[in-house]
């Protein structure tokens, strides 16, 4: 299924002219196909809270990482050639978009994943749009990542982790998975200072838009996730 499918049945006013804060719009609802159109056009619902309507957004700069240009430390280098966790790839999706909701951030008085979200994101799971990478330790999963996958590009949503670079070694291995399957690039929405130490940088919209519709070009991996699945 084409992402024009879904822009054409559910169209938003141009990201290019969101407010300074990169809001799009407000209002509407988590439709699975709605919220794949949103992505498709370069937005994200981004709650502030279960009360209020519903903000999308699109910023300017967008952060984001091509997966060539990932960079990994030399200490987390050591820690993931030490296998200490097992990484697999949507096996625990509800529970650790779960987990990504307990977060505590700094500068939030609350978590935007509400109840709405994780119903969405499990209904694009359970239609192949939505995926995880988790890192288990003797069987507890103890960290992950978990976004969307729409043709040759991946929006990362959240993490979490419970252990010691847990989450870091599972958002490497996803990104050397996402090169190996030739993904154009890794979206990660806004600025954290983690993400930078990764490779990632700062896109103004107009080139993120730009790359969006060419990797949207490409076929979207739909289904359940494997590691090194060459399928």
């Amino acid at each position: 299924m084409s992402s024009r499918y879904f822009t054409d049945r559910f169209r938003f006013p141009d990201p290019r002219e969101a407010d300074p804060e990169g809001l799009v719009a407000y209002g509407g609802d988590l439709n699975p196909q709605r919220v794949l159109a949103a992505y498709a056009q370069g937005i994200f619902p981004w709650p502030y809270d279960a009360r209020t309507p519903l903000l999308w957004f699109s910023p300017d700069p967008r952060m984001v990482l091509r997966p060539a240009e990932l960079h990994v430390s030399r200490s987390l280098h050591k820690t993931i050639k030490k296998h200490l966790f097992d990484i697999r790839f949507d096996t625990a999706f509800d529970e650790v978009i779960r987990h990504c909701a307990t977060v505590r951030r700094p500068g939030q008085r609350g978590t935007w994943i509400t109840e709405e979200i994780i119903r969405a994101y499990g209904k694009l799971h359970k239609m192949g749009f939505a995926h995880s990478a988790e890192a288990w330790s003797e069987d507890t999963l103890v960290g992950g990542i978990y976004g969307i996958s729409l043709g040759a590009a991946f929006f990362g949503e959240s993490m979490f982790t419970r252990r010691p670079d847990a989450s870091k070694a599972a958002f490497v291995t996803l990104v050397k998975q996402l090169r190996t399957w030739e993904f154009q690039f890794l979206d990660c929405q806004i600025y954290a200072e983690h993400l930078a130490r990764f490779g990632a940088t700062p896109w103004p919209r107009a080139r993120f838009l730009t790359a969006l519709a060419k990797a949207l070009k490409q076929p979207t991996r739909r289904g359940s996730w494997r590691l090194n699945d060459e399928t």
